[in-house]
């Protein structure tokens, strides 16, 4: 098994100027330092892990721009991606993102079918079975994991009330949970790879209830 030396120390103060930078002039002047500096070790990290959550995905550094009102061209994160197969087909996912913040690891589904999302919602709100979806919350949380509430509902979804005891987890949108990591020494050394396995590890806590729990994504439905 290939393992990897860590991250670069450089990386996240790349991405720190990459945020006062978003030209191409600075991207062409410094993009062998992406290269070596943050892509290279990224790509070691992938070969360390792909024996276990392999095939991974790095995003390509440029944004696409076409339909967003941010129109800056270059993304101020690296994200890596990869299905979680054993919990779930092609839609739960393990998630790591490298920005000037640190790491943060996370996975689940990003994009619930409809059907998916109903169904949360329907165990959220019956009382013999959200025990279990907030045990494993709770388990994961212990670990650092909280549920991401990025572009959840602002009012209470149709058919339940605003001020429903559970309202907080009926507005989700998203069926993911991170944790984030600030710049830390573990990050740049041989410990990368076992902390990054065991975070996503327990990730697949919750992609496994995601698995038991929901509709099998169906493609097309949503």
């Amino acid at each position: 098994m290939t393992e990897t030396n860590g991250l670069h120390p450089d990386a996240f103060a790349f991405y720190a100027e990459l945020e006062q930078n978003q030209n191409r002039e600075w991207w062409l002047a410094n993009k062998r330092r992406y290269d070596e500096n943050v892509k290279a070790p990224v790509e070691r990290l992938v070969d360390a892990l792909g024996g276990e959550f392999g095939p991974l995905k790095i995003f390509r550094p440029h944004k696409d721009v076409r339909f967003s009102a941010d129109k800056r061209p270059y993304k101020d994160h690296l994200g890596l991606v990869t299905a979680d197969t054993a919990s779930g087909g092609d839609a739960s996912t393990f998630y790591l993102q490298l920005s000037q913040h640190g790491l943060m690891l996370a996975g689940g589904l990003y994009q619930p079918e409809r059907a998916q999302l109903a169904r949360f919602r329907e165990i959220v709100d019956d009382n013999r079975l959200v025990g279990d979806l907030e045990a494993t919350l709770d388990e994961v949380g212990e670990q650092g994991f909280a549920i991401m509430t990025e572009d959840a509902l602002t009012t209470a979804p149709r058919g339940y009330r605003a001020d429903h005891p559970k309202i907080a987890l009926l507005r989700l949108k998203r069926l993911a949970i991170a944790a984030q990591h600030a710049p830390a020494d573990w990050m740049t050394g041989p410990e990368l790879v076992d902390r990054v396995r065991a975070g996503w590890r327990t990730v697949r806590v919750w992609n496994d209830w995601l698995m038991e729990n929901l509709p099998r994504p169906v493609e097309g439905a949503r």
